[in-house]
């Protein structure tokens, strides 16, 4: 699954890599389940982040939501806190899903992160609450 993760990265840094391959292969790795892959992930996110590269951040966004859950909300809304000026609509929905599909532990999740010193966090963390059911 890491030489997967490796194309994956690669072809998210190539202009021109087909991006229908792409997708299809962030879901492969997504449906591999692999917690071994979720600390790269998590780096090539944050190196998505530092290059501004609002297409990485969507598909390694997704990628980490399906593999881990709930524990991957930090990554995803400190992620999704970056304006890079896209709609961020993928990864916003990956974050409602997770904390719809597990609220007991998405609301223990978060709660801590309405407190972050990082105002953008703790206003993202504010947003993703509203979305459990009955608020």
């Amino acid at each position: 699954m890491t030489d997967l993760l490796t194309r994956l990265t690669e072809m998210l840094d190539d202009l021109d890599a087909d991006v229908d391959e792409t997708i299809d292969l962030a879901d492969e790795i997504a449906a591999s389940g692999d917690a071994g892959l979720l600390p790269r992930l998590q780096a090539e996110l944050d190196r998505a982040l530092a290059e501004r590269n609002a297409y990485a951040r969507e598909l390694l966004g997704g990628v980490l939501a399906a593999i881990g859950g709930p524990d991957a909300l930090p990554a995803l809304l400190r992620a999704s806190s970056v304006d890079l000026g896209d709609d961020q609509d993928a990864l916003a929905t990956e974050i409602v899903d997770i904390v719809q599909s597990d609220p007991h532990t998405s609301r223990t999740v978060l709660q801590p992160l309405t407190e972050d010193d990082d105002l953008a966090v703790a206003n993202r963390a504010e947003w993703a609450l509203r979305f459990l059911p009955n608020a």
